[in-house]
């Protein structure tokens, strides 16, 4: 960069030597006495040279932005879509599955001697710890964007790691610890950067590239119960996590090689740490959506955690509420993919209200008379539809709010 504005220079003073040649012949012969300072001239070559410089940048900005992978499609769009998919199946879709391990400590020792409520805490523990973390791991990508790729891979061992630990609980305070706290930070570390990053990959299709990522939860929350309601069947519960810690160290190691940022990420430099933009927190529509986001986790998570329990509970066996909470958690990932592709079409708020008053009067409705399998099902597909892909509004409006503060 140096030696071509030093060679711009000169071309610039080469040019302008004839020129303040022949003003200066005219200088000495002008009849009318009106002469041109040769400092004037050598001045404006001067303000030419530094723009040499300045285009020279502007060009080299514009090769760096042609050489970006393209937003909206492309294979690596895609491939960080589809792992992303993978994630989010491990990360959320074992911590839907919990209500089996829930219905098998409730019922077998050395955790049946503790109340429910304690039993409980542990999946609402994980759950709870990310949903809320994520939001102050963003603002920490946000500020130093080159922390976020070792942070993933530290999280992915608090993740499997803690899964793994629990496995030699004695009591149920250390399955709250290890599965339920430990677990949910480890989680949502290693999530949030598919957050982060979605927005460089996708504008036009974001929510439909968000709903397909979020699906990864309901495909998740469709496999994870079948295959720990085996496993708890044929090994037992400590078995069962350590080969659900090893399975996810595996496919989520996997995964975080193909989940990057699409934009470079340099590392800041002491003093020119990049400031994040915090105004959107006093934004009257962040606080209208995370409230509404808040009440319909309140009505969405006893579903999605105590199905297999209220199935029990009606005296079905303990394979029909596995296979509940499984068509539960697919019926969810249909309603993700259509819902997203709606959210590209038409304003968000319409998703939000559809899905809200639909998944209401399921509830209202349906809920409370189905007292056989069969009602149950009908329940679960039209609420978990619904409800479930109330997330789907949450990358178009998430655009909308930092719109408003950019």
């Amino acid at each position: 960069m140096h030696q071509e504005a030093q060679l711009g220079s000169d071309i610039e003073l080469q040019r302008f030597e004839p020129t303040a040649t022949t003003l200066g012949s005219t200088r000495i012969g002008n009849l009318d006495g009106k002469t041109t300072p040769f400092s004037a001239e050598v001045s404006h070559a001067q303000e030419q040279v530094t723009e040499v410089p300045e285009s020279i940048a502007e060009s080299q900005n514009r090769q760096n932005a042609t050489a970006l992978p393209p937003v909206d499609g492309g294979i690596e769009a895609w491939t960080f879509v589809a792992a992303a998919f993978v994630l989010e199946a491990l990360v959320w879709g074992f911590g839907y599955s919990y209500g089996v391990f829930q219905d098998f400590y409730t019922h077998n020792p050395p955790f049946n001697t503790s109340s429910e409520t304690a039993i409980a805490a542990v999946g609402t523990a994980g759950l709870a710890i990310q949903y809320l973390e994520v939001i102050f791991l963003i603002i920490a990508h946000e500020r130093w964007p080159h922390i976020t790729r070792p942070m993933t891979w530290a999280a992915l061992a608090l993740f499997s790691g803690s899964l793994f630990l629990s496995s030699f609980a004695t009591k149920i305070s250390h399955l709250i610890i290890l599965q339920g706290i430990l677990f949910g930070i480890g989680g949502s570390a290693l999530y949030a950067p598919v957050i982060v990053w979605l927005s460089e990959w996708f504008v036009r299709r974001r929510s439909l590239a968000g709903s397909i990522i979020f699906g990864g939860s309901g495909v998740g929350g469709a496999l994870f119960p079948v295959l720990v309601n085996v496993l708890l069947t044929k090994v037992g519960w400590r078995w069962t996590l350590r080969t659900c810690a090893l399975i996810i160290a595996v496919c989520a190691g996997a995964a975080l090689w193909f989940i990057k940022a699409r934009i470079p990420v340099s590392r800041n430099q002491p003093g020119q740490v990049k400031p994040v933009n915090m105004k959107f927190l006093k934004t009257p529509l962040f606080l209208v959506v995370a409230t509404t986001i808040f009440i319909q986790a309140i009505a969405y998570f006893p579903v999605a955690l105590y199905m297999p329990t209220y199935t029990t509970a009606l005296g079905l066996p303990i394979i029909d509420g596995t296979l509940v909470l499984a068509v539960f958690n697919i019926a969810s990932v249909v309603g993700q993919i259509i819902f997203g592709y709606l959210c590209d079409r038409m304003p968000y708020a319409r998703v939000m209200i559809f899905s809200g008053v639909g998944s209401a009067l399921s509830a209202y409705l349906l809920w409370g008379f189905a007292h056989t399998l069969s009602l149950i099902f009908v329940f679960v597909v039209i609420f978990g539809g619904l409800s479930g892909g109330f997330s789907s509004i949450w990358p178009p409006a998430s655009a909308e709010i930092a719109g408003m503060t950019s």
